[in-house]
């Protein structure tokens, strides 16, 4: 493999954004490309609202919040406290900086812009020298079959319910018409690796597998996966309680067992090394180790050490 390998990594959430930050922070400038989830995407107030685009946009620049791991560092509030006041729906958390990245997204969306050449725009702006796609510019919005609501849009399940109603399923609205971003399959067939990030496997990365063609494309790369799953719990989102709720075993075996036939390699925590053997009985090739990114450092240090196993493990 390249010393200085060409990346795609499939992203959602703030742990794929978070290891695309490490990776990114590592590798040569523009040897790497995100393809986002947009999955997730909704609209408020007119808005079009690209929550998981947003999150890697953020990171990629700096500019996240620290304690969140989402939104804007230095974020003020004068917009929703008004919203607020007049009555108004305040569950999704939009700061007055994050809703300037929405007015303007949806000026251009408005006025026929691409949510590709927009996010190039936003990225070039924000300085950022890496590719980031978003997986499709046709709409797909995942619907969460609820015990209690039945289908309602993700972000209501996520943030206005906060993950709280019993999980029956997922479906995906508009997949069929989606097609992959602009540039997005010539990337992964050119890229010496793709990696699909620590994110959740049912909300984050499902939706960019059916989208038509990608997961074709990716049947011929070497492909590596990071468990977002340690020692049962996840870091951040529900994908512990959904498996538990739809009858798995929440575990990192349970998501490199969805990635079956698709991955040659599979990264996993060290309080989960246990679970090793059972994973490589079919055919995936194991790294164990420290998973958690708690800092900046953190994440470059979890993108190194994947790097350095691809290239010495998975370079045949």
């Amino acid at each position: 493999m390249n010393p200085e390998p060409t990346v795609v990594v499939l992203s959602g959430g703030v742990g794929g954004a978070k290891f695309a930050d490490g990776l990114y922070q590592l590798l040569p400038k523009g040897n790497l490309t995100v393809c986002v989830n947009t999955g997730d995407d909704f609209n408020l107030f007119g808005l079009n609202i690209s929550p998981d685009l947003d999150t890697v946009c953020y990171a990629l620049a700096g500019r996240e919040d620290p304690n969140t791991g989402w939104g804007q560092a230095g974020e003020t509030w004068s917009v929703l406290n008004a919203i607020s006041d007049l009555g108004g729906p305040v569950w999704f958390k939009l700061g007055d900086k994050d809703l300037a990245t929405h007015l303007e997204r949806t000026r251009l969306l408005g006025e026929g812009y691409p949510l590709t050449e927009i996010t190039a725009r936003i990225c070039s702006r924000f300085g950022i020298q890496a590719t980031i796609l978003p997986m499709s510019d046709q709409n797909v919005r995942t619907l969460v079959d609820t015990e209690e609501f039945g289908l309602i849009p993700f972000q209501e399940y996520f943030v206005k319910k906060s993950c709280e109603p019993k999980v029956r399923g997922f479906q995906y609205q508009g997949i069929s018409d989606a097609k992959p971003a602009v540039g997005l399959i010539d990337a992964i067939n050119e890229a010496d690796v793709v990696i699909i990030g620590p994110s959740n496997p049912l909300v984050s990365i499902e939706p960019i597998l059916r989208v038509a063609g990608i997961r074709k494309a990716l049947l011929e790369k070497r492909v590596v996966a990071v468990s977002p799953i340690i020692g049962g719990k996840t870091v951040k989102g529900p994908l512990a309680k959904m498996y538990k709720e739809l009858g798995n075993l929440p575990s990192a075996a349970t998501v490199a067992e969805g990635y079956r036939g698709l991955i040659q390699g599979y990264v996993m925590d060290s309080i989960d090394r246990d679970l090793s053997a059972q994973i490589d009985q079919w055919d995936i090739i194991t790294l164990v180790t420290d998973t958690l990114m708690k800092s900046p450092l953190d994440r470059v240090i979890l993108a190194r050490k994947v790097i350095e196993f691809i290239q010495k493990e998975l370079s045949g």
